[in-house]
């Protein structure tokens, strides 16, 4: 098992659904707008203290990943669930797409269940804590 926090001012809302295609030669070209790219840059920074000695293999893997939104709004409590977008698997594409890339595992096809759940916070501090466990 692994699990830990990274801690973040503000967690990227920014989704691997915001890739943007435009044409050159007449062929496609899919890029990543400047505040994807930031949100990846600033995850791969932070994941990267904590790969594990060994990637994940072959056993099927139960992933929890909480994420923890700053807010001063009054309507808010600390812990409440954020019900408003980004949707949660959307933000955790991403996520995945780069541990994937730091060799968390040797493929996110490997998560077999995923436990996703977003909350706002004003006094915990927000960020991104996450637990990888093997399956039986």
């Amino acid at each position: 098992m692994t699990q830990f926090f990274i801690p973040l001012k503000n967690p990227p809302t920014t989704t691997h659904q915001q890739k943007q295609v435009t044409v050159k030669n007449g062929k496609p070209f899919f890029y990543e707008p400047e505040a994807l790219e930031r949100a990846r840059n600033l995850l791969t920074a932070h994941l990267g203290k904590h790969i594990p000695d060994q990637p994940f293999k072959g056993k099927a893997l139960q992933c929890t990943v909480k994420w923890f939104f700053p807010t001063e709004a009054k309507k808010y409590t600390d812990g409440q669930y954020r019900k408003t977008k980004p949707d949660t698997h959307n933000l955790n594409k991403l996520l995945f797409d780069i541990m994937t890339d730091l060799h968390f595992w040797e493929d996110d096809a490997l998560v077999a269940s995923e436990v996703i759940q977003k909350f706002w916070v004003k006094e915990s501090p927000p960020g991104i804590f996450i637990k990888i466990e093997e399956l039986e």
